[in-house]
């Protein structure tokens, strides 16, 4: 009885264990990337990145997550993307910031216009001069995990203000 235990846990042992996607080097869904920090100084990196767009004559992109939200990472994971880094690069200065559990941060949301954080991320396009330009479009992104590559890509490559 004790030969036929021993065996079937051998067996068990030696049997392949499927992979997760994307482990064989095939594309997973999505990318995933974390790049909230919870200690960073938020306001600063804000202030920094809109002295840098009017120098640079770009938008900001404020970016409005969490690395425990599956969305925000997936979106992140895009953005770390070659083509997307390129086309952000030349377009927008990128800020990511935590909002916890939509209980931190929440006053840069609302220092350009968003009263509350509804889901993450929360992505709010911003003029050089700080103008809000997505306020429709803004809180839309919390399912951008399973939004197509094509659909994001365009919608930050050819942004239209939502004035």
């Amino acid at each position: 009885m004790l030969k036929h235990f021993f065996i079937a846990v051998g067996l068990t042992l030696a049997a392949p264990v499927p992979a997760a996607p994307g482990a064989d080097g095939s594309a997973a869904e999505h990318p995933e990337a974390k790049p909230y920090e919870k200690n960073a100084k938020a306001s600063q990196d804000v202030d920094a990145a809109l002295a840098r767009a009017v120098a640079a004559d770009k938008r900001v992109l404020l970016v409005m997550g969490a690395n425990w939200c599956h969305d925000s990472r997936g979106l992140a994971g895009w953005f770390e993307k070659p083509r997307f880094a390129e086309m952000l690069k030349t377009k927008y200065e990128v800020v990511y910031v935590d909002v916890g559990h939509r209980d931190r941060n929440i006053d840069i949301a609302q220092r350009f216009g968003i009263e509350k954080i509804k889901g993450t991320p929360t992505v709010l396009v911003l003029s050089s001069q700080g103008a809000l330009l997505n306020p429709k479009s803004a809180p839309t992104w919390r399912n951008a995990a399973s939004r197509d590559e094509a659909d994001i890509y365009a919608y930050f490559d050819q942004f239209t203000p939502e004035l």
